[in-house]
């Protein structure tokens, strides 16, 4: 059977995570400068297969699920319920309307499901209607009684580790939740359990180790270490630039329009904020500036939006493998007065970006009058960009040969 294109995706993400410690629903902590639920839900908003991703959160958490997740391709959440389960069935009723054909049901606990998992899951739904991935037990389990006693050693050869996404055709796993609902039958603690309840066969394809799921501080403190040391060439960028004021209405800031009685002088938008950071990308990346890019002389970029800029500067990192751990950018003018538009700001560089909002910082001082700023001649802004790239095999064995 070929693949869906009507495919879609329920991120569960609802849960409290009491057993991982101190620090808040488990989902909005970062992992290596990025939040679980970012990771999350990124390779599924990210897959050509599907075509909606259905988040599941607290109604308490809404305004940090919108912060932590950035700017990313999905539904609008809606309210998980008090179990598991309920939240799984609240996600699915959120989809019903659009009538997938498949559905994948993720747990936000498990950030590192890759684009190949999910292909893999897609066509194990679609061959077979009802699929989980596992991967095998390497360790001998036993049973234990109440008396802490050993009452069997199971065969580790017919046990799996069960992991998400676990994918169905979404008819008959809808109609399964609703008729547990009916049936007062809350008690099972995943999708593939309820499926055979049902009466549904249940299939298994392969799963993958790095998708583990986090539970316990030591989880946190494992993965923050392994992710840690595969990005950890960590550079810094600073970015600058300066237009001139001229005739015009309204001036380009941080990708925001903002009414002025001058407009800017220059080859694309002008946009000061967003072509220092782009600038302060390409710096850490040792890439050139924005002029060796789009050079002022190709009319191509004639009155450009400088979006496409920050959006370029941003694909030459993740192309690299790496990821911006940080934007930062000063804006140094009389007016227009910036204070009043910060917070847009930040958000449409965030958009832009792809990154949470907590990890982009705009501010804004004067010159005191001084110098062209001062006399209101123009605009010029500062920005850093920090960004963490993997570490490249050549740098590493020369360090180690100058030890």
């Amino acid at each position: 059977m070929p693949k869906s294109n009507r495919t879609a995706a329920i991120i569960v993400a609802a849960g409290r995570g009491l057993r991982a410690g101190a620090g808040g629903p488990k989902q909005y902590r970062s992992i290596a400068g990025q939040t679980v639920i970012s990771r999350a839900m990124q390779p599924f908003c990210d897959h050509p297969m599907l075509a909606a991703v259905q988040p599941v959160v607290n109604p308490d958490d809404v305004a940090i699920f919108n912060e932590a997740v950035g700017a990313m391709r999905y539904q609008s959440p809606v309210n998980g319920g008090a179990t598991r389960q309920a939240s799984v069935r609240a996600g699915l009723e959120a989809l019903a309307s659009l009538a997938p054909d498949i559905v994948l049901i993720h747990d936000a606990a498990r950030p590192f499901a890759s684009e190949a998992l999910i292909a893999r899951a897609i066509d194990a739904a679609a061959a077979t209607g009802a699929a989980v991935p596992v991967i095998p037990v390497t360790d001998t389990i036993k049973q234990v009684g109440q008396a802490g006693h050993v009452e069997a050693t199971p065969d580790r050869a017919q046990l799996r580790i069960a992991q998400t996404p676990q994918a169905f055709r979404f008819d008959v796993i809808l109609e399964a939740h609703r008729r547990a609902a009916r049936e007062n039958r809350d008690d099972f603690t995943d999708d593939a359990a309820l499926a055979e309840w049902a009466g549904l066969t249940v299939a298994t394809f392969e799963g993958d180790p790095i998708n583990m799921k986090l539970t316990t501080p030591e989880d946190f403190a494992r993965e923050e270490a392994r992710l840690g040391a595969a990005l950890g060439d960590v550079r810094t960028g600073l970015g600058y630039d300066v237009h001139a004021f001229g005739d015009g209405d309204h001036v380009m800031i941080c990708g925001i329009r903002v009414p002025h009685n001058r407009g800017f002088l220059a080859h694309s938008d002008g946009d000061v904020g967003l072509h220092a950071l782009v600038d302060a990308i390409l710096g850490a990346l040792a890439d050139g500036d924005i002029g060796s890019h789009f050079p002022p002389s190709d009319p191509q970029w004639k009155g450009a939006a400088s979006d496409r800029f920050l959006a370029y500067a941003v694909d030459r990192v993740t192309a690299r493998g790496g990821r911006i751990a940080h934007l930062d950018v000063t804006l140094i003018c009389e007016r227009p007065k910036i204070g009043p538009l910060r917070e847009t700001m930040r958000a449409r560089v965030a958009e832009i970006t792809g990154l949470p909002l907590s990890r982009v910082a705009v501010k804004a001082t004067t010159s005191e009058r001084l110098g062209f700023t001062g006399r209101e001649e123009g605009i010029a802004a500062m920005a850093t960009a920090t960004v963490r790239l993997p570490w490249d095999e050549q740098v590493q064995s020369a360090g180690k040969r100058s030890d």
